[in-house]
């Protein structure tokens, strides 16, 4: 399908006249027309008059470095030689020509960059939001007791969220606006978020978290199309590649943030018994910092000129097209230079267009066949290719950022076994265990008269043991069972010892009192450093790959450097 702002015109005031700007005032019925009357094709010019022919440069002789205003001027020339000597070209395509003439116009500076930062905070908080869910799991698991399948669960629907998100912004910011619907996905993004780390039930969470995903999934689709509307087709492919830049910055800041945060665990408060607030949840509030600042720098940034274009809102992007230029040019010391557009040929309306669609669109068949001019043989397979590229991409990274934190904790658990301590057959009598017990297997022990008082117990497992007049006191336990125990008149008073830590065990005569209720964080987790130093690195490690397409994209060229890189990887 032809790019509606392809290969088209647009005429120009000379001097340094904005020209003037009524409705109906031009002579072809167009609002924007200079002041200035045409002139008549034989009249001469001032500035030629007595001028010696002979004085005149010729063909290979030395004429100095031409002027980049020379240059840019050569090009139109040329483009406008190439559609007068070639056939014809479609209206589409005459009206991308005349919107990249004008962007040429308007240069690239201030104003690009300011937007380039503010759209880069969002897609930073994109990428902020495919770790969060693997960060705070490992703490999460335990403040909301949650089951393996709840943790996949969790994991799924973050990125089903971002699914929707992606199918419904995409389309509207088509039909509403780029800006609006980045400001709308941005708020709720954050409003889900802050709810998400409030939440105290693991449903709650869930939803929320799923909302959050719905939000920020409208950035990546809306962000691209949004900056590209402002850049002049030469800088194009190399600035979205270094916006793409942000994403792994998002990812580097939420490695640098969990690791800062996470695991001071003193950084919460609690009201009561019902609500906690751990330090995870911490840090999935300030994960939430680049949402809300490119939320404040969108506030200041105006709509795609290219969108109101289509959209027949002629006046407001001629004003936001000045506002580039002017911006621009006047940061660069040149505040003099005019913007010398006055007359912006539209496409045809949505409105005209769904007439023409609706006449010749009556039956089911007839609109079959107009939905699949959409699905031409070209886009068919360029969509096909990308979308294949994108799904492994998304499956090799997203997958392995979410499978890593277990991944190490699973082989970090292995290697904390083959270091386990085992006691067998021993007997102690009226014994105070003051000191925390940690990796230990204890078979077929015997403990009378013991006390166990406001100790930890961390992977401890008691198998076939016999339990006399003990006392277990403040007790704290992580991964402890008993296993196949006879247990006699034995007290324990403020434990989390429930009793599915209890399997196939003998109780007589015991008590229970004033136990602990719900999951409660672990006070120390070896596995955190190396799960954000991995994170890390991941996000790190593609950094230069993404320069490498900046800087060589305009020069290779997109599918050659997508296929360099494939072969690499």
């Amino acid at each position: 399908m032809a790019d509606p702002w392809q290969n088209n015109t647009y005429h120009q005031g000379g001097g340094d006249s904005y020209g003037s700007y009524g409705e109906g005032g031009g002579h072809d019925g167009y609002g924007y027309q200079a002041d200035y009357p045409p002139q008549e094709e034989d009249a001469a010019s001032d500035v030629t008059e007595g001028h010696d022919e002979e004085d005149q440069m010729y063909e290979g002789e030395y004429q100095g470095i031409p002027h980049p205003d020379e240059v840019k001027a050569a090009q139109r020339a040329a483009r406008d030689k190439a559609r007068a000597t070639g056939s014809a070209v479609s209206e589409l395509e005459e009206l991308s020509e005349q919107y990249e003439d004008i962007m040429e116009d308007c240069g690239h500076g201030k104003f690009q960059w300011t937007l380039f930062v503010v759209l880069g905070l969002a897609l930073m908080a994109d990428g902020v939001e495919c770790f969060v869910v693997a960060f705070v799991l490992p703490s999460a698991e335990k403040d909301l007791c949650l089951s393996n399948a709840e943790k996949g669960m969790l994991g799924l629907t973050v990125f089903l969220g971002m699914m929707v998100g992606a199918f419904v912004w995409g389309g509207l910011a088509d039909k509403v606006g780029r800006r609006r619907c980045l400001v709308v996905a941005l708020a709720i993004n954050c409003v889900f978020v802050f709810l998400s780390s409030f939440a105290q039930g693991y449903g709650f969470f869930l939803f929320f978290r799923l909302l959050s995903g719905v939000g920020i999934g409208g950035t990546v689709p809306i962000v691209y199309s949004y900056f590209s509307e402002f850049l002049q087709m030469d800088k194009r492919g190399e600035h979205l590649s270094w916006l793409c830049m942000f994403w792994m910055i998002g990812g580097i800041y939420a490695s640098f943030t969990a690791w800062g945060i996470i695991p001071r665990y003193g950084w919460g408060f609690s009201m009561g018994t019902e609500f906690q607030f751990h330090s995870w949840r911490v840090f999935v509030l300030v994960a939430a910092l680049p949402a809300i600042a490119s939320l404040v720098g969108l506030t200041f940034m105006p709509e795609s000129p290219r969108f109101l274009l289509e959209n027949a809102k002629h006046d407001e992007a001629w004003m936001i097209l000045k506002q580039v230029h002017d911006t621009n040019w006047r940061a660069k010391g040149q505040p003099e230079k005019v913007f010398t557009v006055t007359h912006i040929k539209a496409p045809k309306t949505a409105e005209d267009e769904f007439i023409e669609i609706q006449s010749a669109t009556g039956t089911p068949v007839q609109r079959w066949a107009v939905r699949s001019l959409t699905l031409c043989k070209l886009l068919r397979f360029a969509t096909l290719f990308m979308a294949i590229i994108w799904f492994c991409m998304a499956f090799s990274y997203y997958g392995l950022s979410v499978w890593f934190p277990d991944m190490i904790k699973h082989l970090q658990y292995e290697e904390y076994e083959a270091k386990v301590k085992v006691f067998h057959k021993e007997r102690v009598e009226n014994f105070h265990f003051n000191f925390s017990l940690e990796n230990q297997i204890h078979k077929e022990g015997e403990y009378i008269h013991d006390k166990f008082i406001s100790i930890e117990m961390k992977s401890v497992k008691f198998e076939s043991s016999l339990f006399e007049d003990c006392r277990f006191e403040d007790i704290r336990s992580t991964d402890t069972v008993f296993e196949n125990c006879t247990i006699r008149s034995t007290v324990f008073y403020n434990t989390d010892l429930w009793e599915e830590k209890f399997i196939d065990c003998k109780m007589e005569n015991t008590t229970f009192e004033h136990n602990k209720y719900g999951c409660h964080l672990d006070t120390v987790e070896e596995n955190d450093v190396l799960i954000y130093l991995v994170s890390f690195l991941g996000s790190l490690a593609v950094l230069p790959g993404n320069i490498i397409s900046a800087l060589f994209m305009e020069k290779i060229g997109r599918v050659k450097i997508i296929g360099d890189f494939l072969e690499v990887n």
